[in-house]
């Protein structure tokens, strides 16, 4: 089947693969036409997942290949075929640029013609196939210069945004006007102000878990009042 689809002017079989090294992504993507590698596409980028760096990949192959007027069957390929699924989940909130991006592609690609396909096939590494091997090769060549890995990994960005949203908190409600009325202070059990956070998507409600009571009020406040407001009445 690979031998007769690689065969076909009117066929784009695009390997993808990506790779993370010193904290930098690298994403690679290989189209062959005809039997003939005909386009090959590398890129970096630093504050970004494995799987980010791979979705990646896959968008631009569906848009390089999508764009050539001559091909009506494109052929995704790729060792991680969890990351295809994230094109038809739209609730995956960190993808949506992305699979808006590749919706309009392929909405172009079947307009153009509605007997178009496309397919995705998922290609382990341990099978050792040429196309994927070529892929996978050129994907890890690439050796970037080791950076300060505290400056540029998801986890110090993240920190860093949840402190700036903190620290504007604060100074939203210092000031007496910026709470209104009926503003209640939660505190912990050493008496210390409790601080909404962003880490692990937020879940400070086990910082009220020594009062049955508050855990309570909280719970009920949290339910009716929108969490982006970040505050919580009595």
């Amino acid at each position: 089947m690979v031998i007769e689809s690689s065969l076909s002017p009117s066929t784009a079989i695009v390997v993808t693969d990506a790779s993370i090294k010193n904290n930098i992504a690298t994403s690679i993507l290989h189209m062959h036409i005809a039997n003939s590698l005909l386009i090959k596409t590398l890129h970096h980028v630093v504050f970004v997942t494995s799987t980010e760096a791979k979705f990646f990949a896959i968008r631009c192959g569906i848009s390089q290949a999508s764009d050539k007027k001559y091909i009506s069957k494109i052929i995704i390929i790729t060792d991680s075929i969890y990351v295809i699924k994230k094109i038809f989940d739209l609730s995956s909130y960190s993808f949506q640029a992305s699979v808006v991006a590749i919706l309009s592609d392929l909405c172009q690609f079947f307009t153009n013609n509605q007997s178009n396909l496309i397919e995705f096939w998922e290609c382990p590494s341990c099978l050792n196939w040429n196309l994927y091997k070529m892929v996978n090769k050129d994907s890890k060549a690439f050796n970037p210069l080791p950076v300060y890995p505290c400056k540029t990994s998801w986890d110090y960005s993240s920190k860093i945004e949840c402190n700036d949203i903190l620290n504007t908190w604060k100074i939203t409600f210092q000031a007496l006007d910026g709470k209104g009325r009926q503003f209640l202070n939660l505190l912990d059990d050493n008496f210390n102000i409790i601080e909404p956070s962003y880490a692990k998507g937020g879940p400070w409600l086990q910082s009220f878990g020594h009062s049955n009571s508050l855990y309570v009020c909280a719970a009920r406040a949290i339910n009716y009042q929108p969490c982006s407001d970040w505050l919580i009445q009595a």
